[in-house]
């Protein structure tokens, strides 16, 4: 504590850590604890930080919208029973992509596969969203720090692959363990990986069929368009013959 004439300066570090719904405590009640304090630091799970008094609404939203939902990955039938946020923090429940095709992938900005990848998906994204695909890119900070940016950066990042208003792009979150989001957990359960099922780098992909169940997982070394007789066979059960890059696949 600094004390200069007749102000007074405190800074203040909360270690939060999530244990149950409703453990993190709210705005509102944070907000009370916060007082005249005039900056103040939260750390999430060990690994967010929260710099000042905005930002506690932002936690909350996050603390809700994993609440909401997700209170058991395990007895998850789809991934419908999940809810997380957009980039700008709005609560999505995944049930708004009932009946379509998806791929989820954890995205970063300063990886060896970014460009493919993002080259790759926006191409797919602009010949079978007509046909009912969709993108959900999850950028994740955990692999060499590769994804520091800030929502904004992120956005704008995208926004460069012409990936703006294509896909829908969530908050960052972490993908491996305790503090996992738990669609993740969910999607790590249903499709395995080799030799153990953590997610292993940035750009992990998971087909999911039009019932919300993970039926392909592809590592960051396979480019999307080899994950495309997958997408074309899962979009193709009930609209008929696509348009795909390989003309020899027999239902293209």
């Amino acid at each position: 504590m600094n004390k200069r004439g007749s102000g007074i300066k405190i800074k203040t570090v909360f270690r939060i850590y999530r244990n149950g719904p409703g453990a993190v405590p709210t705005y509102c009640k944070l907000q009370s604890l916060i007082g005249n304090v005039s900056s103040t630091t939260f750390i999430y799970g060990g690994s967010r930080a929260w710099t000042s008094s905005s930002d506690l609404l932002a936690l909350d939203r996050m603390t809700s919208a994993e609440d909401i939902g997700n209170a058991d990955y395990k007895s998850a039938t789809s991934i419908y029973d999940f809810t997380v946020l957009d980039i700008d923090g709005n609560q999505v429940s995944l049930e708004k992509y009932r009946n379509h095709v998806c791929i989820i992938v954890n995205v970063a900005s300063k990886c060896g596969y970014t460009h493919v990848n993002y080259t790759q998906l926006v191409d797919l994204y602009d010949r079978f969203e007509s046909k009912g695909l969709k993108i959900l890119a999850f950028p994740c900070n955990q692999f060499m720090s590769q994804e520091p940016g800030t929502s904004e950066e992120i956005k704008c990042f995208i926004s460069g692959y012409k990936g703006d208003g294509k896909f829908d792009v969530f908050s960052k979150i972490n993908v491996n363990g305790e503090d996992a989001h738990p669609l993740w957990k969910y999607l790590k359960e249903k499709q395995g990986g080799l030799l153990i099922d953590a997610i292993k780098w940035n750009f992990t992909k998971f087909v999911i069929n039009k019932q919300g169940q993970p039926v392909e997982r592809s590592a960051a070394n396979v480019n999307p368009f080899d994950m495309e007789k997958t997408i074309v066979k899962k979009l193709s059960s009930e609209i008929g013959d696509l348009y795909c890059r390989d003309a020899s696949y027999v239902g293209c």
